[in-house]
């Protein structure tokens, strides 16, 4: 139940920035609602034991940047307030063009070689991620977010 509470407040979270017009600039609702219209991906990470901190400054230090290198939008980032969640769990929303871009998006970021030398970097002492979700997320005719 903490997860779903966990998810509903970022999503709040991400709506009010939205909202507030901090983060895109408005779309046509058409692209919104269309197959091939703009997509959110609500990601949530679990970081092993202890390896929190280690995951949050690989995001600080490089992720974001190689990120938008490949086209995918940072919108938020989020760490939980309360246990267990915010031991070990990171969340974060980004913003694809399309489906199809998201896929490229990744298949660019996988390879890019800037990419797998921080990766190697980043767990030269193991693991800093043991489970990833991914959502993927079309905003609705009503969102203020279009």
């Amino acid at each position: 139940m903490k997860v779903f509470g966990l998810v509903a407040a970022t999503l709040a979270v991400f709506g009010a920035g939205f909202v507030a017009g901090q983060v895109f600039h408005t779309g046509s609702e058409a692209q919104a609602q269309g197959a091939g219209g703009k997509v959110f991906e609500l990601r949530t990470y679990t970081a092993p034991e202890g390896k929190l901190n280690d995951l949050v400054a690989r995001f600080r230090n490089d992720t974001l940047r190689i990120f938008e290198k490949h086209g995918m939008h940072n919108v938020g980032y989020w760490l939980p307030t309360d246990a267990p969640a915010s031991a070990n769990t990171f969340v974060y929303i980004l913003a694809h063009d399309s489906r199809d871009a998201a896929t490229k998006s990744w298949a660019a970021f996988r390879d890019d070689p800037e990419w797998k030398a921080v990766a190697e970097r980043t767990q030269a002492n193991g693991p800093i991620v043991s489970k990833v979700e991914s959502v993927f997320l079309q905003a609705t005719d009503f969102s203020p977010l279009k």
